[in-house]
């Protein structure tokens, strides 16, 4: 394969040489138009969490599910606004693992970036093994390895081909995701409002607080499902990996950020709600999605298989989305000396194939395992994901905490798409991952996934002495990237700062369009 190290070009954001896509700074194609982008905001906040997870989430917390959903989404805002802000100070595909070398230390950096690929290399294990369970629902005698292995080569092809031909999967699998919660939820309102069906003779809203109450289970089993409802939101924050190939980052990332609230309320807690005013709680089953029961309570016959269908579209677009990250993480710490030199190079399509081919690879094992022990690979390799997440928002909110902190000591260069609400709000957001760690190890089910934390910690320590020792440069602290130095005003007035801007309109902002990134950061 034709492999060149490619040197940085900008050419802007709009378009390169002969009007074609633009190659940002680090080489990659600005090929993610703004559909796209949304796309991937709103598909990574919809996966197999709600369509299946959130069956056992019920049975433990009955309707009090609804404002765990609706406070981890706060959360998950804060972090995202948080990650906003950072992206705007400085956008680079390497995204939170670059900030926390810059804010946190090298080695805080190194082992972001290896646990976040960690977590989707598992996470894509996981979802190419449950879509090639629910192949059998149609034809049962396909071997479940043999679906897993098609699934992951088909992927596989499309991501190195280029990053727009994952960008169009990625717009029409999450397609497929938005409109069946959709579909779900106007169904479920004809059924209250107009009595459709022979649900219509027993929904009703007032199954939310009968039958034990808004908390029929206490509150201690309501925040024990925390930790479920933090998984279901995993992948949010893969808006920050595609900030170097977005072809108009200045407008498309924050608007998918901005628009992450009223996604939240939609697609989790008024999916949730329409379902359970439907179906009451008590009638939920772990390991039964909520969608299936509410489809066989309304009558429609052929609601198992539409479910399947959506499911196996979520699973596929969480598996190319864990591709996508993988290969662009892998060519992150590369670049960064703290992986192997030789994920930096990129192909003449602008693909980090080496990475994605290792990261693939990995993945595999997913098929062997599917092939040695099939009914029990899901649970084998999913418990890892929920903490590796937990750690890279954690990283996320302390990057931002400490990016203020220079901002105001005059070291770093301000944004102008702020967090509201600032430092105070990230600390807060810390505080609840840690109530969820905390919630993790109380739960004698999600415990296990902390086990492998100390034998992860063990690699990622051995692999950090032999890279140091390599390259010592590639751990040295990194500066910030400078306030812009204040100009003259016309007619001897006072001096006037060339990078301030609105605070909230991307329009207003005078530095951008000279880097061929996000306004506020300084031309490369």
């Amino acid at each position: 394969m034709d492999e060149t190290r490619v040197r940085p070009v900008s050419d802007g954001p709009e378009g390169g040489p002969g009007g074609g896509p633009a190659t940002g700074e680090e080489g990659y194609t600005r090929g993610l138009g703004s559909r796209q982008i949304q796309m991937i905001a709103i598909g990574g906040a919809i996966g197999t969490g709600l369509f299946l997870g959130a069956g056992s989430a019920i049975h433990r917390a009955g309707p009090s599910l609804l404002l765990m959903y609706a406070v981890a989404g706060a959360v998950i805002f804060c972090i995202m606004r948080a990650l906003g802000e950072l992206l705007t100070y400085r956008p680079v595909s390497g995204s939170f693992a670059d900030y926390a070398r810059e804010f946190l230390g090298p080695f805080t950096g190194y082992v972001t970036g290896w646990t976040y690929w960690l977590m989707w290399v598992v996470t894509g294990m996981a979802e190419v093994t449950a879509a090639a369970t629910y192949v059998n629902y149609w034809w049962p005698g396909v071997p479940q390895w043999t679906a897993a292995l098609v699934f992951l080569l088909l992927l596989a092809t499309a991501n190195l081909v280029s990053v727009r031909l994952f960008g169009e999967i990625e717009f029409w699998l999450s397609t497929v995701k938005v409109t069946a919660i959709l579909g779900m939820i106007l169904i479920g309102v004809g059924v209250l409002t107009l009595g459709v069906s022979a649900a219509g003779h027993t929904a009703s809203v007032g199954h939310l607080w009968r039958d034990g109450g808004f908390f029929p289970n206490g509150v201690g089993h309501s925040l024990l499902t925390l930790q479920m409802v933090m998984f279901a939101y995993l992948a949010v924050e893969l808006v920050g990996v595609t900030a170097g190939e977005a072809r108009d980052p200045r407008r498309t990332l924050p608007k998918a950020i901005n628009t992450l609230p009223w996604r939240i309320v939609l697609f989790y807690v008024g999916a949730l709600t329409v379902i359970l005013c439907v179906v009451p709680w008590t009638e939920f089953q772990p390991g039964v999605s909520p969608f299936v029961a509410a489809f066989a309570k309304i009558g429609i016959p052929f609601g198992a298989g539409v479910v399947n269908f959506v499911v196996l579209t979520a699973a596929l677009s969480s598996c190319n989305s864990g591709m996508y990250s993988t290969g662009r993480m892998l060519r992150d710490l590369a670049a960064n000396g703290q992986g192997p030199r030789a994920f930096d190079r990129l192909t003449a399509r602008r693909t980090p194939a080496l990475g994605t081919f290792a990261s693939v690879a990995v993945m595999g094992i997913g098929v062997w395992i599917n092939y040695v022990d099939p009914e029990g690979a899901f649970t084998y390799i999913t418990a890892f994901a929920t903490v590796a997440a937990v750690w890279t928002w954690a990283v996320i909110l302390a990057a931002h905490i400490r990016y203020r902190a220079a901002v105001r000591a005059g070291q770093a260069a301000p944004a102008w798409f702020t967090a509201p609400g600032g430092a105070a709000a990230s600390w807060c957001a810390l505080a609840f991952l840690a109530l969820v760690v905390v919630l993790i190890g109380l739960d004698s089910d999600a415990r296990v996934s902390l086990y492998g934390v100390p034998l992860w910690a063990a690699l990622l320590g051995a692999g950090y002495r032999v890279l140091k020792r390599r390259d010592p440069a590639a751990f040295a602290r990194r500066p910030h990237l400078p306030p812009p130095a204040a100009a003259p005003a016309p007619g001897g007035g006072p001096a006037v700062n060339p990078g301030a801007g609105s605070a909230e309109d991307p329009a207003e902002d005078p530095a951008a369009g000279e880097s061929g990134g996000l306004p506020g950061t300084p031309a490369v």
